[in-house]
């Protein structure tokens, strides 16, 4: 069946899980929230196991089978997570699905999110998802609609402020779900329950005296290594957490992926930059940065994230900041990818 993400995220949340889900679309913060309440209560009902898979058309299936007919320790559950870089599983991939739909194991729950979405990803295999469990797609927020989704997730964190305010701070984002959202989490703290006029929201937004994630981002993909390591810097001395900054990241790399094979097979560049909402003002910059990888390296660009990650949890050696500061300098400038490879 084919569910609004809210919808999908509301039954997720009442239970009992169906056998599968695809959750997949442009606005990345949906896909994230959406899959997360599967996840949840996936847990809730016993799945102790977790299987995560990132592939793209290319991959090898046989692992997600093994996964598959894997019973969980102890007679738990398990959930089988697949994300796919394309939002295609390729014909290996199409196969697998079906099969597992066709006859789904007792006590497995697939999940398959990705980051594009259109009528040409449709197929025997979502027509198989959709039997046996829900698909929602997470279609981008338009601009005129923006205003209207910040007022919305301003009321469920406490959050109140006048229009003024509510059309500063869209304008801020430029189209952005999760900074916005990362934005009003911020407010929600600092506001103290009083109500945000433009002024205030001016204050509280502005990013003229202190660094933040969204200028580090933008001049990594501007090319400034040494303004990266600068913020990057002024970031740690603000007591700021890598893990906090990891999310842009990835999105920021994830675009750059999908954008890099879309240039690389002749595809129109100019429509994946509206699909990703990427904004005029941006286009330029985003065009510099392709220009430094091929796909596959942006892909390999993208893994190291879940180095960093590792690092900021304590679970490598490495310090998560100097591993941060290595990944960004790499997309900043491809001389400095010399020195992910000398710690990999």
């Amino acid at each position: 069946m084919e569910l609004k993400p809210d919808q999908l995220a509301a039954q997720a949340r009442r239970g009992p899980l169906k056998p599968a889900y695809l959750i997949a679309g442009p606005e990345l913060l949906t896909v994230i929230e959406t899959a997360d309440a599967v996840r949840e209560r996936a847990r809730a009902d016993g799945c102790e196991e977790r299987d995560v898979f990132d592939f793209n058309a290319d991959s090898d299936w046989s692992p997600v089978e093994s996964a598959f007919a894997s019973m969980g320790l102890f007679g738990t559950g398990r959930l089988v997570e697949v994300r796919l870089a394309t939002g295609k599983p390729g014909k290996d991939g199409a196969k697998v699905i079906t099969g597992f739909c066709a006859d789904p194991p007792p006590g497995v729950i697939l999940l398959v999110t990705g980051a594009e979405w259109s009528k040409a990803h449709a197929g025997k295999w979502t027509e198989a998802i959709a039997r046996v469990g829900d698909i929602a797609v997470a279609w981008a927020v338009k601009p005129h609609d923006l205003p209207g989704w910040i007022e919305q997730r301003m009321r469920s964190r406490g959050v109140t402020a006048d229009r003024a305010a509510v059309d500063l701070l869209a304008s801020r984002m430029e189209g952005n779900l999760l900074a916005a959202a990362q934005e009003i989490d911020k407010l929600a703290l600092v506001a103290h329950g009083e109500r945000i006029d433009a002024a205030r929201m001016e204050a509280l937004v502005a990013d003229a005296a202190r660094y933040d994630v969204f200028r580090l981002l933008d001049v990594a993909l501007g090319g400034q290594p040494a303004q990266v390591a600068r913020m990057l810097a002024g970031l740690q001395h603000e007591g700021t957490s890598v893990h906090a900054l990891l999310g842009m990241v990835v999105m920021e790399l994830q675009r750059l992926a999908v954008l890099a094979q879309v240039k690389a097979r002749g595809g129109n560049l100019a429509s994946e930059f509206r699909a990703q909402r990427i904004w005029d003002s941006k286009q330029a910059q985003y065009q510099r940065a392709l220009g430094r990888y091929t796909p596959v390296q942006w892909q390999r660009l993208l893994a190291e994230v879940s180095r960093v990650d590792r690092a900021s949890k304590g679970r490598a050696g490495d310090d998560p900041w100097i591993a941060l500061e290595r990944l960004l300098l790499a997309v900043a400038e491809p001389k400095a990818s010399r020195l992910l490879a000398a710690h990999a």
